[in-house]
């Protein structure tokens, strides 16, 4: 299956277009919409949920504003599929999606494994798994485990690096890449 480009510029354009930004002092998180300027002021988002079964492909930002009904979409799309319940993604966080797959130029959307999780969920896995962050970037709409079938994890990893916007966690082993809008850092073999 074909999926439409998210913004039709090549990365040799995003790249140029962060160039021309990257030099100025800003917050942290504003480093990733570098990657997306030039993109005829337009941010994309496209993802697929194999838990739900459920796909988005959505403009969310034009000319400097935030689209609320594509955010709405995102909210819920990212939500916690295990009890149904839905949270603000931090634009940062969204922004930061976005720029690592503008970088990584591919076509096809992210697999997300998971976004939004409820304190109970996120309670429940770190029974399970000692991988579980217990105050996570999650619980809040502030992070999204990824992963794409065409890109290897340390490729996206190296792009979500490149974006320098947040944390990136590299898990290869189970072949996802976390990316959250939280402090600068990274983790991961």
């Amino acid at each position: 299956m074909t999926y439409p480009s998210s913004n039709g510029l090549s990365r040799r354009a995003v790249l140029g277009a962060f160039a021309a930004t990257a030099v100025t002092a800003a917050p942290t998180y504003a480093k990733a919409a570098g990657f997306l300027r030039g993109a005829g002021d337009v941010r994309r988002i496209a993802m697929y949920s194999g838990r739900t079964g459920e796909m988005i492909d959505t403009i969310y930002w034009i000319e400097g504003e935030y689209i609320q009904e594509a955010l709405k979409e995102i909210n819920y799309f990212m939500r916690d599929w295990r009890i149904d319940r839905a949270t603000n993604i931090d634009t940062r966080t969204i922004d930061i999606i976005a720029a690592t797959h503008a970088l990584l130029d591919v076509d096809e959307p992210y697999l997300l494994l998971s976004g939004y999780r409820s304190a109970e969920t996120n309670a429940m896995l770190r029974r399970r798994s000692r991988g579980v962050a217990k105050n996570s970037l999650h619980i809040k709409g502030q992070a999204a485990d990824l992963r794409l079938k065409n890109r290897t994890v340390s490729q996206i990893y190296s792009a979500a690096m490149a974006c320098k916007a947040g944390g990136v966690g590299k898990y290869s082993r189970s072949n996802f890449v976390h990316m959250d809008c939280g402090p600068v850092r990274t983790w991961g073999a």
